[in-house]
């Protein structure tokens, strides 16, 4: 494991524990599908293929979760109403988690 990924592991682990909890704890991901988060998906990522090796799973990752933002916030034809439901706590809307707003 390189400095950079205890890094990245390091700060995804401050993350976790001071400013997760203050938006929900879930990203879209995981309120739509179960399962990890994103911070744990990335952190799992890191470990296994490190920052660098790991770049296209994580891209890929993110890329799911906006998806999965857009469904929830009712930018598919699959979402209730017209609005979509309200959602909490969504962290994913661009390539880097967003703490407190999405969308």
């Amino acid at each position: 494991m390189t400095p950079l990924d205890r890094l990245t592991l390091s700060g995804i682990g401050l993350y976790r524990r001071l400013l997760s909890p203050c938006k929900g704890f879930r990203c879209a991901h995981a309120a739509l599908h179960g399962g990890e988060s994103c911070s744990a998906a990335v952190a799992r990522i890191v470990r296994e293929d490190g920052l660098s090796g790991g770049r296209a799973r994580i891209a890929a990752r993110f890329g799911e979760c906006r998806a999965a933002h857009r469904l929830l916030r009712g930018g598919s034809p699959l979402a209730l109403g017209t609005d979509g439901p309200r959602v909490r706590g969504v962290c994913c809307c661009g390539p880097i988690p967003i703490p407190f707003r999405c969308g």
